[in-house]
This record gives structure tokens, C-alpha cells and sequence, in this order.
């Protein structure tokens, strides 16, 4: 089924002539920022260097993805957030840093170039251009920017892509200088830190999501100002740590491993508050009998819902698990585009009531499809609903 929803490409453009310039300038950017880093190195060593800096990406994406569980972010915006960190965001932030470091330099000596370009002018102009796709995305995709999951999902795709880029410098280096370097390499910047950008920019992410779930208080500018700050903070930090002999591994374990459980638990605590907007706002349709209370429980828990998705697919295979996925995606789009307009986030009264219908009538169609696969949970012995967490 196509999306009900249509996504924007980054930045704020709408399709036609200014998308087909932002394509053309992120092919343009990507192929500027390879070829500067592979001016720098031997061709084995920067296929070998790329290799080494994609092949595990598809894997660290997933991960990234699995945290989005009740309102899955469509597939182009995600793709474009990627690309952008990898070509615009590296590009911007690989001639900034070149330029502001050798200006540094020139007047301070080239060690405190270096650093003071490490520690300084690398986290703020590298979270800027990263942060950027993140606000377009904020003003743009009212429907779909919906909160702190969103924008740690946002920001992660983000930095995933400006960091794979930026490893295939890293990594190439290292296997050029060979012996033990990849390995080191990798150990470091595969194993150790390879959240590291989307981690810094998740803050700022966590920062505007924060300010959407609270839209039209007061205060909550606050949210990306700190955010934005924090993301520069920590990236700052995490460069002075590798220039501090002895110190990188104590800071690790003291600030980067906290800040990484820290963003899991606000990931866990607005799971938690998606889970009690789908259970307000589809509530109704328990009393105009499209669900029982069973069903919508299995709807506003995250462990539930993966319950009954492996149910779905140990009873039918690949097409009850696709029903139940498809059912469970509906049902979120509905139960948002309900907070979003009782939050005065609207498209217009008219728009707004088709898209509730539409949304409700698909919901509908999958519930019959799905009780006829049996893809829709037992309704026996139905658990007692918890209260949810503020919305």
C-alpha cells in the first residue's frame, strides 16, 4: 500500500526542480569529499578503507531502526538523512575544519592548530552540519517528527552516514600503514565507538523531540538550545580524550558509556509515553467495537506487540507477519495523527478529517484481514491494562 503520507526530501524542498538539485548536490559532494580523502591515500588502501566502513553499516542501521517501534519513519526520509550525513554533512564539515585548523595554525603553530581545531572547531561545525538535516526534518515532517524516538532515529541515520564516510579516511590510513593498524582501527572505531556521531547528535535529536512533544509550552525552546549544546559538549570531550595520553579509556567508561545508557532510557521512557498516546487515542474504537481491550493492550506495548508478531509469523509465515506488521503500523499512524491534531499540529480541518478516515478505514480492512489469517491476537484471557505514562 502507498504511504498516506508523503515525505519531504532534505532540506526543506518540496519534489520537481530544487529535488533534483539537492540529488545532484549530494552526488556532487559525496564523489568531492571521496576524492579528497583518496588523494590522500593509495587505491588498495581506500578500497580497501570503504570496504571496511560500509560492510558493517547495514548492521549498526537496523539497530538503529529496531529502537522505532511503534511509528516506523518511511524508508526515503530515512535514506535521505543517511545520505545527507554522508556527503553534504562531511563535505561541510571536511573543508570548515580544514580551513579554520590551518588558519589556527598559521598563527598559533601547527600542534595547537590540531588540537584547538579537534576540540573545538570539529564538534561545533560537524554537529551544525549534522544538526541541520535534523531541524529541516523538524519543520518539515510535522507528521511524522513526532518525539525523542523520532529524532534519536533521525539523528542516528544522520551520523551513521557522516561516520561511515568518515572511517574510509581512518581505516584507509590504517591499512596503509599495515601490521597491526586495521585491527587497532577497528577495535577503536568499530567495536568501541561506532555510535559515536549518532550519539552526539542524538542529543540535539532527543532536544527537538523534546520540544515537539511539548508544542505550545512554554519553555520548550530550551530542549534544542541544551541539546544542540550537549552534542557539541560530548563531541568535544570525546576528541579531547584522544589527545590526552592515558585518559581516553577513563573517559570512555565515565562519560561516553553513561551518555550512551542515558539516551537508551529516554528512548525506553518515550516508548513508553507512544505507548499511552496509541492506547488514548484509539480507546474509541474498544467502545465502537472495531477492538477489544485485549487488542488495543497488544497495540501500547512494545514486548506485546512483539509477541504478537512472532505469533503472527510462527502460525502463518512471511504473510500473517507482514498483515500483523501493517496492522500494527496503521494503527500508529491513526493514534498520532489523532495526538497531533488535539495538539493543534494540523494540516486544516478538512485534511485532517479525510486523513482520520482513511487512516481508520485501512485499520479496519487489516483487523477483518487479519482475524481471517489469524494474525490478530487471542482475545482470551485479556491482561488488565496499565496506566500509561503522560502524553
Amino acid at each position: 500500500m502507498q504511504s498516506l503520507h508523503a515525505s519531504s526530501p532534505l532540506p526543506a524542498v518540496s519534489r520537481g526542480r530544487r529535488h533534483r538539485f539537492l540529488t545532484w548536490g549530494a552526488v556532487v559532494c559525496g564523489v568531492m569529499i571521496l576524492t579528497l580523502i583518496g588523494m590522500d591515500l593509495e587505491p588498495r588502501a581506500f578500497a580497501l578503507g570503504f570496504a571496511a566502513a560500509a560492510l558493517p553499516v547495514p548492521l549498526y542501521v537496523a539497530l538503529a531502526l529496531w529502537l522505532d517501534r511503534f511509528e516506523p519513519e518511511p524508508a526515503r526520509t530515512l535514506f535521505q538523512t543517511f545520505a545527507w550525513g554522508a556527503t553534504f554533512a562531511v563535505f561541510l564539515a571536511y573543508v570548515a575544519n580544514s580551513v579554520t585548523e590551518d588558519l589556527i595554525g598559521t598563527v598559533l603553530g601547527p600542534d595547537a592548530g590540531a588540537l584547538l581545531g579537534s576540540v573545538i572547531t570539529a564538534p561545533v561545525v560537524e554537529e551544525l552540519a549534522k544538526g541541520f538535516a535534523l531541524f529541516v526534518l523538524y519543520r518539515e515532517l510535522r507528521d511524522e517528527f513526532d518525539g525523542v524516538v523520532d529524532g534519536v532515529v533521525y539523528a542516528a541515520m544522520v551520523g551513521l552516514g557522516f561516520a561511515m564516510i568518515e572511517n574510509v579516511q581512518y581505516y584507509g590510513a590504517a591499512f596503509a600503514e599495515g601490521a597491526d593498524s586495521p585491527a587497532a582501527a577497528f577495535m577503536l572505531r568499530g567495536m568501541m565507538s561506532p555510535f559515536a556521531h549518532p550519539l552526539f547528535t542524538s542529543i540535539y535529536g532527543m532536544g527537538l523531540g523534546y520540544r515537539r512533544e511539548r508544542h505550545g509550552q512554554r519553555g520548550s525552546w530550551v530542549g534544542p538550545v541544551a541539546g544542540l549544546a550537549g552534542a557539541m559538549g560530548l563531541h568535544a570531550l570525546w576528541n579531547l580524550s584522544a589527545s590526552l595520553e592515558g585518559w581516553f579509556l577513563a573517559l570512555y567508561m565515565m562519560v561516553m558509556v553513561p551518555a550512551f545508557l542515558g539516551v537508551l532510557w529516554m528512548i525506553v521512557r518515550s516508548l513508553r509515553r507512544e505507548g499511552s498516546i496509541v492506547r488514548r487515542h484509539l480507546a474509541s474504537l474498544v467502545d465502537e467495537g472495531v477492538l477489544t481491550p485485549h487488542e488495543l493492550e497488544c497495540l501500547c506495548v512494545v514486548r506485546r506487540r512483539l509477541g504478537s508478531t512472532a505469533r503472527a509469523w510462527r502460525q502463518g509465515g512471511l504473510r500473517h507477519w507482514r498483515a500483523r506488521r501493517e496492522l500494527h503500523r496503521i494503527a500508529s499512524e491513526l493514534a498520532f495523527h489523532r495526538w497531533r491534531v488535539a495538539r493543534g499540529i494540523t494540516l486544516g480541518d478538512e485534511a485532517d478529517a479525510a486523513r482520520d478516515a482513511e487512516y481508520l478505514r485501512r485499520f479496519c480492512e487489516l483487523c477483518g484481514m487479519g482475524r481471517e489469517l489469524g494474525a490478530v491476537p487471542d482475545r482470551r484471557a485479556a491482561p488488565r491494562t496499565s496506566p500509561g505514562a503522560p502524553g
